[in-house]
């Protein structure tokens, strides 16, 4: 009987091992279905134009003609992107900024660097509110606060759910978006939204977008400031063509109705249409990721500056597979494009050595000109 026994035992144990593997591997596949179905229950755009509240209290109500003003575009990375940061999407390791304190000092560096300009105009890009990567730290309400007698909007231009990816640091939730501010008064404002993909990138791009803020100038007409910033990853031709058709299409409009028109941000271009090759000893394939700004879909008065003052020598983004340094990948993708009623008196990209984020700002000196269209 003891030998009969024993074979038995064995069987059970196998039996039960067989089981508690089934139970274990089931209970994983309900977790990833689980999160799976809250990706896709969670998954929600923001719908087209919505009105933007301006918030803050302007200087003026109006601007001038022939009267010098200064307008900064600048990606702040959501506050992550010291020097040394790599971040996982450009082919690095890191999902989150290094340290809560770490973001603080990247957001007031940034303050302190866009009051160095005494913008009247200031259009930022990735400025998070509610992050996971960014510690939760609201960064649009910081640099609202330090910018005192501005009227400012803010678009939700990326909101995502729970990104359980990488597994040892999940990049977790996002709330980020473009904070648009000026001393003259916002009189009102829209968030467009931008064509994105319908395949599962989607879940990567989410609620791309830009703002349109009106601004009054003396002469009853209005400076339409524009903050854009075009997709990135997993974006084809068409779809960035899609984006572009529509943001040229509103600017078209505005300026038929006899507005000054400004659009500028980060365009997700190679914005010179030869930056990468300039700036570059050779373009390998993972970095041919920003393609060529398509110059022919620009409409007619319109310009897109690329008259640098200090030529074609500071890249304003840097690819963050690995730390900046001399062998780091650099182009342009951030820059200004202005109705031929805007003058272009001075614009330059600032030499900032990407300190507080990937990217450097861009800077741009213009007067209104006369109205002379209808």
């Amino acid at each position: 009987m003891e030998k009969q026994n024993k074979p038995n035992a064995k069987k059970n144990r196998l039996k039960r091992g067989a089981i508690l593997l089934s139970c274990v591997a089931g209970a994983f596949l309900l977790i990833i279905a689980g999160y799976i179905a809250y990706v896709l229950m969670t998954y929600n755009r923001i719908g087209d134009n919505q009105t933007l509240e301006p918030a803050g209290t302007a200087g003026t109500d109006t601007l001038k003609t022939d009267t010098e003003y200064t307008a900064i575009t600048y990606n702040i990375g959501f506050g992550a992107y010291t020097p040394d940061y790599t971040f996982f999407m450009d082919g690095g390791t890191q999902s989150w900024a290094a340290s809560k304190e770490s973001v603080i000092q990247c957001i007031d560096g940034d303050i302190a660097l866009l009051k160095q300009y005494r913008p009247d105009i200031a259009m930022i890009q990735e400025a998070d509110t509610d992050s996971t990567r960014s510690y939760h730290i609201n960064e649009a309400e910081r640099i609202q606060n330090a910018f005192d007698g501005f009227s400012s909007t803010f678009a939700v231009n990326y909101h995502s759910a729970f990104l359980f990816y990488p597994f040892l640091q999940p990049h977790g939730a996002s709330h980020s978006g473009l904070l648009t501010l000026s001393t003259a008064r916002i009189a009102s404002a829209t968030r467009r939204s931008l064509p994105i993909s319908e395949s599962l990138s989607k879940f990567i791009d989410l609620d791309r977008c830009y703002s349109v803020n009106h601004i009054q100038t003396e002469n009853g007409k209005e400076l339409v400031v524009i903050n854009a910033h075009l997709s990135a990853y997993g974006t084809d031709s068409d779809l960035q063509a899609q984006q572009l058709q529509k943001l040229f299409g509103d600017m078209q409009q505005e300026y038929e109705k006899g507005n000054y028109v400004i659009c500028a941000g980060d365009f997700n271009h190679d914005f010179t249409g030869h930056s990468k090759e300039h700036f570059n000893d050779e373009v390998p394939e993972q970095y041919s990721w920003a393609a060529e700004f398509p110059d022919e879909m620009i409409p007619a008065h319109f310009d897109k500056l690329t008259d640098y003052h200090s030529g074609l020598t500071i890249p304003s983004c840097r690819n963050c597979d690995k730390p900046y340094g001399s062998d780091c990948f650099t182009l342009i993708v951030d820059g200004f494009i202005v109705s031929d009623n805007v003058e272009s008196a001075f614009m330059d990209v600032v030499d900032n050595q990407f300190l507080y984020s990937d990217h450097n700002p861009v800077v741009l000196k213009f007067k209104l000109k006369p109205s002379d269209h209808a």
